[in-house]
C-alpha cells in the first residue's frame, strides 16, 4: 500500500486504521533493533523501564511500580532485588510510613542509565547517517508528532 491518501476507495477510518499499524510495526522494529544491541550482562527490558521511571518519577514503592509496570508484585520483587544486588537502586523506609519501603535510583544506576540512553542515541545516529538531509529533516519534522502521539496513548 501507499502513503496515507494514496489508496483510492479507503475512507479517512481505514487510513487512519492502516497508518496506526504502519506505525506499530515501524517503531516496533525500532524498539526491537534497540533492545538487541544488549550485551550479556546488561539490564533487562524490565530492570532498564523500573531504573528509568524511577530516575523520571523519583522514589517509590515496589508494590506502586509493579502496578505502573503493569506486572506481578512477585515480579517486581524480582526486579527490584536484582537492580538492588547491582548497586543501581536502593531501599529505605518510607518517611511517612516506616513499616513500607521506597526504593530509589543510585548514582551508580544513573549512570547506567546515561550509558545507555547515549549507546541507544549513537546507533540512531548511525542509522540517520545514510539518510538524506531531507529525509532526516522530515522525521525531524515527525518527533513532535510522535511524542504527541504517545501521550495520547
Amino acid at each position: 500500500m501507499g502513503a496515507v491518501g494514496q489508496d483510492v476507495g479507503l475512507g479517512a477510518v481505514e487510513e487512519t486504521v492502516r497508518l496506526g499499524g504502519d506505525l506499530r510495526v515501524a517503531v516496533g522494529r525500532i524498539a526491537r533493533r534497540l533492545r538487541q544491541a544488549h550485551r550479556t550482562g546488561d539490564l533487562t527490558f524490565s530492570e532498564a523501564s523500573v531504573l528509568a521511571r524511577l530516575d523520571r518519577e523519583g522514589p517509590t514503592t515496589p508494590g506502586v511500580l509493579a502496578e505502573l509496570e503493569r506486572v506481578r508484585p512477585q515480579a517486581m520483587t524480582s526486579t527490584v532485588g536484582a537492580l538492588e544486588r547491582r548497586g543501581l537502586i536502593a531501599r529505605s523506609a518510607d518517611v511517612e510510613d516506616g513499616r513500607r519501603v521506597v526504593v530509589s535510583v543510585t548514582e551508580q544506576g544513573r549512570r547506567v542509565l546515561t550509558d545507555m540512553r547515549q549507546a541507544s542515541t549513537m546507533r540512531l545516529a548511525r542509522g540517520l547517517e545514510q539518510f538524506t538531509p531531507a529525509e532526516r529533516a522530515r522525521l525531524e519534522q515527525a518527533v513532535p508528532l510522535l511524542d504527541r502521539l504517545a501521550g495520547l496513548l
